[in-house]
């Protein structure tokens, strides 16, 4: 095994734990202290004898094809050991101890957490056993072992698709592709290749769920329907006559010239917006494909609290709400959260990506006044310009104070503070959640805020 943070450690143990011989290593000497510790055995695969392995490890973070292969990937290459990772692990021991165990697999460029979390949602109000892991936070080697009657719904980063070449869920989950993680994937085609994997490892009687307003994931269910796969189409923009498409804020389902509706979308706050609704189609197609009724669909989905650091309301000031979209670390992401407002006040910034806020441009006349943070404010104000009023307030907490003062001097009727920075929060924050959890706290410690 290579790489030992919380995952490797408990890919680890789970591997000890059913007798596996495993030899773990890391280029954090701590890491590699912490794995002693816990009784893990360890030692330098700079050195080691691969001829001895029956397989590497890896964890998902570590490079396996760009910007180049990690050097344990090139030691495996050169012995001729397979590069997988703990899904594909999981993978295994569901085929040896429960085939039949239901398995939900859910990728996507943007909205897999939610819809992750939705789905697991909904199975568990209708008395399922539920197991929800992977990406979301949960490794999945810590969830409970596999068994006839439990449902797994486990997220799917494109670096875990990437090191689980037998991955095959009962029903596979691809929501959306954009362009994303290019520096770990080298180009799109690449990464909507490995995505692809995901659904086209669904087994022939199992069902493969595919959103088509992307023209990456339209041609991916088109081949996938050619490949003989059961293919259910998920549209938020237009009818559909086969699948799962959303008309207002009712979810429908399409088969054989006729059209049921199976639940409403509407007044529910932790849903809003286009990209949400799209998240809940693809939830209530699985849900279906897992027996669910349309009553039980209906009651999870209005029970649903919701995804911190997504669209999480946190907090109101008489006629201004308070938003955490920290989540949004991309412009598509943003576009997300900007499209469900007509009055923002706007809390952008971080460590910018590739083509900054240039495509929001279609969402600046809903915006305000921006309230730029971190190292991308100074593009930000460029690419706002006269446009849209904005200032460099440089933290978080500058420009919190900043957007409620001039929120709350506002006479629009219904008014949002928005945090939805469009950027990674590495320039000064440890990760999105960190982040996210800095704004909820300093709205929070707002005088007058429920």
């Amino acid at each position: 095994m290579f790489g030992l943070g919380g995952s490797g450690l408990i890919s680890a143990s789970a591997l000890l734990a059913g007798g596996a011989d495993v030899v773990a290593y890391d280029d954090d000497p701590q890491s590699v202290a912490k794995a002693n510790a816990a009784g893990i055995p360890t030692a330098d695969l700079r050195s080691y004898d691969w001829s001895k392995l029956a397989a590497l490890v890896l964890a998902p973070g570590v490079p396996l094809t760009h910007p180049a292969p990690h050097w344990t990937v090139r030691s495996a290459q050169q012995a001729g050991v397979p590069v997988i990772g703990d899904i594909e692990l999981f993978c295994g021991e569901r085929r040896a101890l429960a085939p039949q165990a239901p398995f939900v697999a859910i990728t996507g460029t943007n909205g897999k957490s939610t819809t992750t979390a939705l789905l697991a949602h909904l199975a568990a109000s209708a008395g399922l056993d539920v197991q929800l892991g992977g990406n979301i936070g949960t490794a999945i080697l810590s969830l409970e072992p596999p068994a006839p009657d439990r449902v797994y719904v486990v997220e799917c980063s494109s670096y875990q698709i990437d090191l689980a070449p037998t991955l095959d869920p009962s029903v596979g989950i691809l929501i959306n592709l954009s362009e994303d993680h290019l520096d770990r994937h080298g180009t799109m085609e690449h990464y909507a290749a490995v995505k692809e994997r995901l659904v086209a490892g669904v087994p022939a009687s199992g069902t493969a769920i595919v959103g088509v307003e992307d023209e990456w994931c339209a041609a991916i269910a088109d081949r996938l329907e050619r490949a003989n796969k059961n293919v259910v189409r998920i549209s938020v923009r237009r009818a559909l006559a086969d699948g799962v498409y959303v008309d207002g804020y009712t979810i429908n389902r399409a088969a054989g010239g006729s059209v049921t509706a199976i639940a409403e979308l509407g007044g529910i706050n932790s849903l809003r917006g286009l990209h949400n609704a799209q998240n809940a189609a693809c939830a209530t197609a699985a849900a279906l494909a897992l027996g669910l009724s349309a009553e039980a669909i209906q009651a999870g989905l209005r029970s649903f609290p919701g995804l911190a650091h997504r669209m999480e309301e946190v907090g109101r000031r008489g006629r201004v709400l308070f938003v955490n979209d920290s989540k949004a670390t991309n412009a598509d992401s943003a576009a997300q959260a900007l499209a469900c407002f007509a009055d923002i006040f706007w809390i952008a910034g971080g460590k910018p990506k590739t083509g900054g806020i240039e495509p929001l441009r279609g969402f600046f006349p809903r915006i305000r006044k921006a309230y730029l943070i971190g190292e991308a404010a100074e593009e930000f104000a460029a690419t706002l310009g006269d446009t849209v009023g904005h200032e460099i307030d440089g933290t978080l907490d500058k420009a919190l104070a900043a957007a409620a003062r001039d929120a709350e001097a506002s006479a629009a009727e219904e008014l949002v503070v928005l945090l939805s920075p469009a950027c990674a929060s590495f320039d000064q924050y440890r990760n999105f959640e960190v982040r996210g959890d800095a704004f909820r706290a300093l709205v929070r410690g707002l005088p007058g805020v429920k």
